[in-house]
């Protein structure tokens, strides 16, 4: 019978998946081959599954060993015509498929009992309802961690509010992680959404702040926006910014809220999405 392939978290887990599809009850009835041990990885990134090989155990086997001893069984089993006939392994494979396809252990029964893996989990998935708690946690080791990798020292600070994960990370030597126009700071933003997305199975409304630069970024914005609105008034003509992402132009229209006189729409298509700010 050809060798049946399984993942899992662990050895044990692929193994028990594989004896639960072969319809086998014990390992001392299955031949087993681990081919890829699980890795961790690092910070949610890089780790793999652990990868077997199972097969039901030749009866073949069995009766070779009790030959050993008892050279009575070679009639009863017909072990001795076999071993004179080239092509009769062929046939007692042949009979072995048989039986177990009568089992339910042919492809056509295996691939329903292999999709079945992820259903169980689906369950779970569905039952769970999103916990910002935990989803804090999550984003907390992954910065921590991050910080630890590049050597760098620095306080990481998140809480979850309401519908919304807010993450601080101070520290001098944090403004590495930055980068022009915060280039850096939104790929980490990015990183730590996956990773909560993949620990946790439900999307995150995440905020971060790297070395202050979010809270200086915000300051400023408001203040353009209030000279900006101040030269819409005086002209009576609206002006369009250059295309910003969705964090700021939130900034942009929160401080236009404010000002009488004006008001402010988006306008365009990702990523190059503008603000438009207008007389009232």
């Amino acid at each position: 019978m050809e060798w049946v392939e399984v993942r899992g978290r662990s050895v044990d887990v692929a193994v028990a998946a594989a004896l639960e599809e072969l319809g086998l009850d014990s390992t001392e009835k299955a031949e087993i081959k681990v081919i890829q041990e699980p890795e961790k990885g690092f910070l949610g990134f890089g780790g793999r599954d652990a990868v077997v090989q199972v097969k039901p155990r030749p009866a073949g086997k069995k009766r070779r060993r009790r030959r050993g001893g008892k050279g009575g069984d070679q009639p009863q089993q017909g072990g001795s015509q076999d071993r004179g006939q080239p092509g009769s392994r062929q046939n007692a494979g042949r009979q072995q498929n048989g039986r177990q396809r009568s089992q339910g252990g042919d492809k056509k029964s295996r691939q329903p009992r292999q999709s079945d893996a992820p259903k169980q989990e689906r369950p779970k998935q569905e039952e769970q309802p999103v916990n910002r708690e935990e989803q804090a946690v999550v984003v907390k080791d992954f910065l921590v961690g991050l910080l630890d990798a590049f050597g760098l020292e620095g306080d990481v600070n998140v809480k979850a509010d309401e519908d919304i994960v807010i993450a601080t990370v101070d520290g001098q030597q944090t403004e590495a992680l930055v980068g022009q126009k915060a280039v850096i700071m939104q790929s980490v933003l990015e990183l730590s959404r996956t990773v909560v997305q993949r620990q946790t199975r439900d999307n995150v409304r995440l905020r971060l702040d790297i070395a202050g630069y979010g809270e200086r970024r915000r300051e400023a914005l408001a203040i353009y926006a209030g000279r900006l609105a101040d030269q819409v008034k005086d002209e009576g003509a609206e002006i369009m910014l250059e295309p910003m992402n969705s964090a700021d132009r939130k900034v942009i229209h929160d401080a236009i809220a404010e000002l009488d006189g004006v008001r402010s729409y988006s306008e365009g298509e990702e990523p190059r999405r503008s603000v438009v700010i207008s007389p009232e």
